[in-house]
């Protein structure tokens, strides 16, 4: 990128204390010290610490201007702003209409980061696409996605997260996307917003910024959603999978590394995707229709598809040097997305044993122990034969299942007791045994991952 002092003073409403001349550049945007490079434009934010207290350090690593909510020394080039974290989103949304990509927001309650992926890789095999990189999906992480993608970009997939109410209406006003999609209405963050209509209308607010002549993308199964589109004037398709919809899909086939299927649209296609399960196939559809809005090609759709890469901790499968599979799903959970994938892995052929450790669902709030009950309609003895729960919430599900599974098939540790369950559990596995974890990122279960993959080595 290349943003002269004049364009950011003016982006930002700032105070021009730079000591180089206007017509300077500064070559990227960063809010944390230890990415700063040399040239880089340094934006100290407030969080547990705060950022200005870094200016110094930032300065030494490379940056050539600062914004700053406070008056600093004439040695510093500076651009003086009332709120920093505002400035970054006032200078995103320049930098966003300077470079002029067509806008894709993504959100919804489970699969934005997957179909974010699809989405890119469908896009990127016509057009040049930049995405989302990781999860940085917030209010921070949005507009430094945005100020991070290449000039040449044509294509912005933006991913858009949330955990209360107003959050995504901030992210769509500051990238006013020309498509918006929803995932998919679950239970995550129902503690903040009430009940799942509250999370729907959260989500919707995507519909804020969304342009005059943009599509609204939402699942055909979603009578919640269906409700709120009434009074939205874009254009609004829908998704599914073995309904009638916009673009619905039937499955052909299912294996834990392949997943098949065709659709109303494309007719004699079959499409793949190089992951497990057939909800993800409703990720895959939204990814259909916008590259099918952007007259993508079929035979580069498919491509795209069937070669997409996965964003690591979503239903990754990793193998240890023994023979053992692991199925690590381990960056978020939610009652709906957990009981999905335990489906689908309770239906897989395996050769070995199935295993399933499952921790707790974070942000349930008063519907926790209810909704930890739920998962257990989920598990059979007949297609699991260990069940290891973690976490307090899991004595909910724990006191459900401990009378329905064999004498010695599940076991429940408390948060305090990980080494214990993870020493346990890597004495139990044998080589063919197929291990699948899932929990709330706060959980920690990358943890177990790691030590899996290292005591069996």
């Amino acid at each position: 990128m290349n943003l002269s002092v004049r364009e950011i003073v003016a982006a930002v409403n700032g105070v021009n204390h730079a000591t180089q001349h206007d017509d300077q550049c500064v070559e990227s945007v960063e809010f944390d010290t230890r990415k700063v490079i040399e040239n880089s434009l340094f934006v100290p934010l407030k969080g547990a610490r705060d950022g200005h207290d870094f200016i110094p350090q930032a300065i030494e690593s490379g940056a050539s201007l600062v914004l700053s909510e406070r008056e600093l020394s004439e040695d510093v080039s500076y651009i003086k702003v009332k709120d920093t974290l505002v400035a970054l989103q006032q200078l995103a949304q320049y930098f966003l209409e300077k470079v002029h990509p067509k806008v894709i927001g993504i959100t919804g309650s489970n699969g934005k980061t997957t179909t974010k992926d699809m989405t890119e890789a469908v896009l990127s095999q016509h057009y040049k696409t930049y995405k989302t990189q990781g999860n940085y999906n917030n209010h921070i992480g949005l507009p430094y996605t945005i100020l991070s993608m290449p000039e040449d970009t044509e294509m912005l997939v933006l991913e858009m997260g949330m955990d209360h109410k107003g959050e995504i209406e901030v992210l769509s006003n500051i990238a006013k996307p020309d498509i918006a999609a929803i995932t998919l209405i679950g239970e995550s963050h129902i503690e903040y917003l009430g009940s799942r209509a509250g999370i729907a209308e959260a989500k919707m607010e995507i519909t804020a910024g969304l342009k005059e002549d943009g599509v609204l993308i939402i699942p055909n199964d979603e009578p919640l959603l269906k409700r709120m589109i009434i009074d939205v004037p874009q254009t609004v398709e829908s998704f599914g999978v073995g309904t009638e919809a916009t673009l619905s899909a039937s499955l052909l086939s299912e294996t834990k590394v392949d997943t098949q299927f065709e659709t109303n649209l494309f007719e004699e296609e079959v499409f793949s995707i190089p992951v497990l399960g057939g909800y993800n196939v409703k990720n895959a559809l939204i990814a259909l229709l916008i590259g099918r809005f952007f007259n993508v090609p079929v035979s580069k759709m498919k491509n795209g598809l069937a070669t997409f890469d996965l964003t690591k901790n979503r239903t990754e499968w990793l193998k240890t040097n023994d023979g053992i599979d692991l199925l690590s799903d381990v960056y978020n959970a939610n009652p709906t997305a957990m009981k999905l994938v335990l489906d689908t892995f309770s239906a897989l052929k395996l050769e070995g044993r199935k295993f399933v450790v499952l921790g707790d669902m974070l942000e349930l709030g008063e519907l926790s122990s209810q909704m930890h009950e739920s998962v257990a309609e989920h598990i059979s003895p007949q297609k699991i034969d260990q069940v290891y729960l973690y976490g307090e919430h899991m004595a909910s599900l724990y006191n459900v299942l401990h009378n329905r599974m064999p004498q010695g098939s599940i076991h429940f540790y408390r948060k305090t007791e990980k080494k214990e369950m993870m020493t346990h559990l890597s004495e139990k596995i044998q080589p063919k045994d197929t291990v699948f974890l899932k929990a709330s990122n706060g959980m920690g279960l990358s943890e177990v991952v790691e030590f899996l993959l290292k005591s069996h080595e």
